[in-house]
């Protein structure tokens, strides 16, 4: 994520910026939000994970951001994103199997 973008989801026109009196930066909140949802990470990972990149934050901070911020995110995300219809389509289907070694052998169904 680009500081950019930070800047677009950060500051609306006309609007409170709401990162404002943060010890940290809006693109550190951001990126701790863009890690958590992207995977099924815990609060302490991703505390390492920040450690590992010279960024010190404790876990307990990173849940009160996901819990202060996750609301205001869901309103001003939400209508950039595209409606599923809920219909999928696979294009080819295979029968996969494990073997005694770990080695995934596929058959495709062509």
């Amino acid at each position: 994520m680009t500081a950019r973008c930070c800047e677009r989801l950060t500051v609306k026109q006309g609007s409170k910026n709401p990162f404002k009196g943060r010890q940290f930066t809006a693109e550190i909140i951001l990126w701790a939000f863009r890690w958590y949802l992207q995977s099924p990470i815990s609060y302490r990972d991703l505390e390492r994970m920040f450690a590992d990149r010279g960024v010190k934050v404790d876990h307990t901070t990173l849940f009160r951001w996901i819990q202060a911020y996750a609301p205001e995110l869901d309103k001003r995300i939400r209508p950039h994103l595209r409606m599923s219809n809920g219909s999928w389509r696979v294009d080819e289907t295979g029968d996969v199997t494990l073997t005694d070694a770990g080695c995934i052998e596929g058959n495709s169904a062509a």
